[in-house]
This record gives C-alpha cells, sequence and structure tokens, in this order.
C-alpha cells in the first residue's frame, strides 16, 4: 500500500498535485483542510471552534486531528492502493502519532515535501483569495499561516528525513513539471 504523506506551505500546490496523483496512481485522498471545512459548514459547536482557529490562521489540536485520521484509516476499504494525506501531519507530535497509527495497520508513509519560495506563496494565496473567497486569503493572514508553517510544520521533515522517507520537490515551477518529479519518486 503507497501512503503519500503531501507536506508544503500554504499555497504550495498540495491540492493540486493531490488530484494528479489520484488520478494516475488511484489512491484514496483525505484532505483534512476540505473535512474540517466540511465540519465548519455544518454549522455544529465543533465547526464553530474549527473555524475560530482556522480563520486566525491557527491549527486544529492533535487530538480533534487524531480522531478523524483514525476513523478514517479505519474506514478503508480492502482493496485501497493507498492514501494521500493532504494537511497532515502539521507538527511533529502528529507525525510520531501517524507513525504509530499506521504501523498498528502494518502500513508506512513516505513524505513529498513542496518547496516552494514564500514571495510565490503568498502570490498564490492572494489570487486563490480573489477566485475561491476563501477568508483565510488575505495578506495578513497569509503571513501568519506561513509563519505557522515554518514553526510548527516544517520540522517534521526533519523527522521523515531522519526515518528515510523524505522526498523533496520543487514546488516552484509549472503544475505539469512538479508532478513530473512527483512522478519520479512514485515509479521507483
Amino acid at each position: 500500500m503507497l501512503n503519500i504523506i503531501l507536506c508544503g506551505a500554504p499555497g504550495s500546490g498540495k491540492g493540486t498535485q493531490s488530484g494528479f496523483i489520484v488520478e494516475k496512481y488511484g489512491l484514496q485522498h483525505l484532505s483534512t483542510g476540505d473535512v474540517l471545512r466540511a465540519e465548519i459548514a455544518s454549522g455544529s459547536e465543533l465547526g464553530k471552534k474549527i473555524d475560530d482557529l482556522i480563520s486566525k490562521g491557527n491549527l486544529v489540536p492533535d487530538d480533534l486531528m487524531y480522531g478523524v485520521i483514525e476513523n478514517y484509516i479505519a474506514s478503508l476499504p480492502a482493496d485501497c492502493k493507498g492514501t494521500i494525506f493532504d494537511g497532515y501531519p502539521r507538527t511533529v507530535a502528529q507525525a510520531e502519532a501517524l507513525t504509530s497509527l499506521l504501523a498498528k495497520y502494518h502500513m508506512d508513509a513516505i513524505m513529498i515535501d513542496l518547496l516552494v519560495d514564500e514571495q510565490l506563496l503568498i502570490q498564490r494565496l492572494i489570487e486563490r483569495g480573489k477566485v475561491s473567497g476563501r477568508a483565510d486569503d488575505n495578506l495578513n493572514t497569509i503571513r501568519h499561516r506561513i509563519a505557522v508553517y515554518h514553526n510548527q510544520t516544517e520540522p517534521i521533515a526533519h523527522y521523515y528525513l531522519h526515518h528515510g522517507n523524505y522526498c523533496p520537490v520543487n514546488g516552484n515551477h509549472s503544475v505539469e513539471d512538479v508532478f513530473l518529479q512527483i512522478e519520479r519518486i512514485l515509479d521507483k
């Protein structure tokens, strides 16, 4: 089973590249952002708490995210070829928890890290905000989200590098060129 942790700063192209990977390799796609936005849209109390965190550019607490991920893994169909984890893990503690959770199901994962220059990230997110209307795609929140990424999420690269599961990808190129890099990794 091929499990991929697709990592990168906000605006690095995780969602776009996930779509390409799903299409070519037939993997399941778990976008924690989509799951969390669906909870917000439901109007539940939990959704309101999540909205308050996300709208300020903060991360959702580990215990909540772990439960979402465990429910997802437990419900995978028997013929599943693998999963793309898009937006999880975001901290070293979450990476450790995911490693343990996958081991419980006799699975492992590789990390593909989409590396993009910060100015390009900001440009992409501002453009996305004009189209999507997402409240978190404004300059102040974008800068905060990128800072949170550098402080809390970027260190997981070292975790996966140490475990021999780290694959960097230059995300400054066109979506097609980025996917070619990812294909080279996955086809090995």
